[in-house]
């Protein structure tokens, strides 16, 4: 009786022990897959840049050519990330990540003395200005969801203030108005435009700052 006792008593020691081991191998394999957790701050720190930038072309506070000029120079800074990381094995140094806090202050610092200058766009209330302002805004909730990354917006915004351009100068030449040809020359354009915001929005590149 007391060597059948035995048995059964170590039956269900042994289930539980392979049990366990076959959870710690199970722990062990996933641990393996997982990304390590990194410093938030860096890429909260570009998504708070995108965020006050969008919210800029939203308001008007930026013209096109003052959120390409900006969106330029994050995505020079996105760039620099990336390849520090790549040459560090997905990581940054210390220096690196001070020296790309430091990029970040002179970006931020730039961002608000945009927003609070004396330019602005005001598009009209016409139809021709209703649309440059739509445009606007599409750009604005790309950047604003991270549909857009910063280069693909300072591409948009340039093509943007290239149309803001034309449309000045037609106007300066026409006594503040646009002819028909003109207008219908600049929805030609701004049609190209939307179909460029749209493909940008929607392909495999999105704004997903690393930590």
């Amino acid at each position: 009786m007391s060597v059948n006792f035995s048995k059964w008593t170590i039956l269900p020691a042994a289930v539980l022990l392979l049990g366990t081991v076959a959870m710690a191998q199970n722990a062990g394999s996933t641990t393996s897959t997982t990304t390590p957790a990194q410093d938030p701050s860096i890429a909260q720190r570009k998504e708070n840049q995108q965020d006050r930038i969008a919210n800029g072309v939203k308001s008007g506070q930026l013209t096109a050519g003052e959120t390409a000029n900006l969106e330029s120079k994050e995505a020079a800074i996105n760039g620099e990330t990336r390849a520090d990381r790549a040459a560090n094995g997905g990581k940054l140094t210390a220096a690196e990540k001070q020296q790309v806090n430091q990029q970040q202050n002179h970006l931020s610092k730039q961002i608000y003395d945009d927003k609070h200058n004396a330019n602005t766009a005001h598009y009209g209330n016409n139809e021709v200005g209703q649309r440059r302002e739509n445009q606007q805004d599409r750009i604005a909730q790309g950047v604003k969801s991270g549909q857009l990354t910063a280069g693909e917006t300072a591409k948009l915004e340039n093509q943007q203030r290239g149309i803001n351009q034309q449309v000045k100068a037609d106007r300066a030449a026409n006594g503040g108005k646009l002819t028909p040809g003109e207008k219908q020359q600049v929805n030609k354009e701004q049609n190209a435009a939307s179909k460029n915001i749209y493909n940008k929005k929607h392909n495999a590149n999105t704004q997903h700052p690393k930590k």
